[in-house]
């Protein structure tokens, strides 16, 4: 589906003004930047403010506007595990129970944490596990752009994919987080306006004149088994969505992407409200999409290419409709500087400052670079945007979350449990997706009792580590008296 010639040349100049404008944002945030500090974790300054919405942004992408809306138009409300349900809660859970006190260690990277509790093997370990994690997430981003250029101006899917690196990864490596946090700030108000607009408009037209009406028209012609959240049909459709929002949900919290907002944040407590705040927006905002997914089905006409893009082609008019592309844009620009900039630091804070002695700010920039072309690769790999969002929540999920959770709030004796359970974890899932198995141990196991293959890998990682550090050697982490008072500086 392409738009008329004028209107073409009406978005093309406002998609310019607008890259411009996002170029504009990263040379003054360039001006803040002095140091790998700075570039990595805007210096430990970030505003509440800013904290939350840089947060918001980063996760609240293609998966959410365009692949989960797609997912949840073909299988309904059960699709909504992976996105928006999951991130929503790992936010919240990570308010609770991580954020303060990762804040309080003044970590640059999550490898650092593996470092101080397990060594610098285990420090490693996890950077090679974290960095190709992120690939996948990046060229689903890639991939959903690109085809809203296909869909818009009928670029070529091969061509709009590199146009969307290109410019993603452009002011991430001028500004660092500093360019991520400002362009975020922007980027995601533009889609919270958007996501109102589409669907105000939407439901007054199903609803012919009465937002309500649309509502109730909405839920009463969609199929009973499309509004149904959790499977209901089997006991192993059960546990394979629950394996997908186990996956999206504690899976996230071992990323560089969301707990480097929470080291920028200025103080514990901010690093814990914008957690807070980002979850609930996330969980609130991230229905729209889920909710217009059910609406598409009402349309007369097939979907051509993804449910938002056609639906404000279909409802919006054309000055309304330019603005919603724009804001779509903005959600997928917002996710890509964020999931390029985690894994670049890793990659230059953690591996390759050990062999060269390149400017550690340089480092970082040329590390920005490699991590963008790895992702481009990967996006003409060929694989579903769907496909690639799920892979890239399960490697950190199988191989991190248990020895991140467990070197929190626990002082190991045996620093090899950390990378036992990296590597037990890991290896189980990787060996199990070489053989294309998608259960655990499948031939054997399969037909009798069907076990996902996240829920067995994360099993036998936390089984892995009680081998090198059982129970009743643990010692639990001292809490110190500063998390027990606030950490904001005290008056003079």
């Amino acid at each position: 589906m392409e738009i008329g010639v004028g209107l073409k040349w009406t978005l093309g100049i406002v998609i310019a003004v607008y890259v411009i404008v996002m170029y504009i944002l990263a040379v003054v945030a360039q001006g803040k930047v002095e140091s790998s500090e700075d570039y990595i974790v805007a210096g430990r300054k970030l505003p509440l403010s800013l904290a939350w919405m840089t947060l918001l942004a980063t996760w609240f992408g293609a998966g959410t506007l365009l692949t989960a809306a797609d997912e949840v138009n073909a299988e309904g409300l059960q699709a909504a595990a992976l996105d928006p349900l999951g991130p929503g809660f790992c936010l919240l859970l990570a308010g609770m129970f991580f954020a303060g006190p990762l804040w309080r260690m003044k970590l640059l990277t999550l490898p650092d944490l593996y470092r101080r509790k397990y060594g610098s093997f285990a420090e490693i370990v996890s950077s090679l596990i974290m960095i190709p994690s992120y690939f996948g997430w990046i060229a689903a981003q890639y991939i959903a752009l690109a085809k809203m250029l296909e869909l818009y101006f009928g670029l070529d899917l091969t061509i709009g994919i590199a146009a969307v690196a290109i410019v993603g990864t452009g002011y991430t490596v001028a500004g660092g987080m500093w360019s991520v946090t400002l362009t975020d700030a922007v980027q995601i108000s533009l889609v919270l306006l958007g996501l109102i607009v589409l669907t105000a408009v939407v439901l007054w037209e199903i609803g012919e004149g009465r937002l309500i009406a649309g509502y109730a028209r909405v839920l009463a012609e969609t199929p009973g088994e499309h509004l149904q959240w959790i499977p209901q049909h089997s006991v192993s459709a059960f546990w394979q969505w629950a394996a997908v929002l186990m996956v999206a949900t504690l899976g996230n919290l071992p990323g560089q992407d969301l707990m480097q907002r929470v080291f920028a944040a200025k103080s514990a407590r901010v690093a814990q409200a914008a957690c807070f705040i980002a979850g609930g927006a996330y969980l609130t905002f991230g229905l729209i999409p889920v909710g217009l997914g059910l609406a598409a089905n009402l349309l007369p006409h097939d979907i051509e290419a993804s449910v938002l893009p056609t639906l404000a082609a279909a409802f919006l008019s054309p000055p309304v409709a330019i603005i919603f592309v724009l804001a779509l844009m903005s959600a997928v620009l917002s996710t890509i500087d964020s999931a390029i900039i985690a894994p670049s630091s890793v990659l230059a804070q953690n591996l390759l400052s050990r062999w060269t002695r390149v400017e550690p700010l340089l480092l970082n920039r040329i590390a920005t670079l490699i991590v963008a072309t790895g992702a481009l690769i990967m996006a003409y790999s060929g694989e579903t945007a769907y496909g690639l969002l799920e892979t890239a929540y399960a490697m950190t999920l199988v191989g991190l979350f248990v020895p991140l959770t467990l070197g929190i709030y626990t002082e190991p004796r045996n620093r090899w449990s950390g990378v036992a359970s990296m590597l037990a974890g890991t290896g189980v899932w990787v060996l199990h997706q070489a053989w294309g198995y998608e259960a655990f141990l499948e031939p054997w196991l399969g037909e009798t009792f069907p076990i996902p293959l996240e829920i067995a890998a994360t099993a036998i990682s936390l089984l892995a580590y009680l081998c090198f550090e059982p129970p009743w050697r643990m010692q639990w982490a001292k809490r110190e008296a500063e998390e027990l008072i606030s950490d904001e500086p005290t008056p003079k």
